[in-house]
């Protein structure tokens, strides 16, 4: 570990507490629940099932529907209620990263909706939402290759760290969001907003996908503990 400077007291390459819990809602087909820091998000997942919407229809797979919503208090100020620019996008990217996980092609001409509930934010809520949304398709009994673990690292007071804080994300110079399927290492989701160098980028994307590597086995687990080995 690294040495103890950042303002929560963790080492550059530690993660925030982390808890999952798989299977919440009586009503959904899947569901989870994580708390990352002080990130509390809900996923409920229903499907896969017919779609009547023909934009949502493909003849060969299913469509992977996402919707990403905050709380309206779920940050200091509070949030206007509905979906705004960054919500939209934020729902786009997640079916994206969830996507090359689901084996879709069993599914034709069906809808698999996830919805995402931030009910209280303290950043890198779309990485916590990924990691969630991942167990509840899980627990809808939806198959997958894989499950899909995301994690950011990032660049506070030139250093690179590992999960961002709020303070973190506001107050650093980068941001590198990370969605991965373990057993494969493949990369569904890659953004990065800041300046860093090419040795600070590859760093932060190589604490990112460690980072994935923990939270994967918090994933296992939370599984594990609902349906046994």
């Amino acid at each position: 570990m690294g040495a103890k400077s950042r303002e929560d007291g963790r080492a550059f390459d530690e993660l925030r507490n982390l808890k999952i819990e798989a299977g919440v809602l009586e009503r959904a087909d899947g569901s989870a629940y994580l708390e990352f820091g002080g990130n509390k998000v809900l996923v409920a997942v229903y499907g896969p099932k017919e779609s009547f919407i023909r934009r949502f229809q493909r003849p060969d797979r299913a469509y992977i529907r996402c919707r990403y919503n905050m709380a309206p208090f779920s940050v200091d100020d509070r949030k206007r209620p509905g979906p705004d620019r960054r919500s939209i996008e934020i729902s786009k990217i997640t079916a994206e990263a969830l996507q090359p996980a689901v084996i879709l092609e069993k599914y034709p001409r069906s809808v698999i909706e996830i919805f995402i509930e931030v009910l209280e934010a303290e950043g890198g809520t779309r990485c916590a939402g990924i990691t969630a949304a991942s167990v509840a398709l899980a627990d809808a009994g939806i198959p997958m290759k894989d499950m899909v673990v995301a994690c950011a690292a990032g660049k506070v007071d030139g250093q690179v760290v590992l999960d961002l804080s709020e303070v973190e994300d506001k107050d650093g110079q980068a941001d590198v969001p990370v969605a991965i399927l373990p057993r494969s290492g493949e990369i569904t989701l890659l953004q990065s907003d800041g300046n860093l160098t090419t040795a600070e980028f590859e760093k932060a994307l190589d604490l990112a996908i460690k980072g994935c590597n923990q939270i994967s086995e918090v994933q296992k687990e939370a599984l594990k503990k609902r349906y046994g080995e």
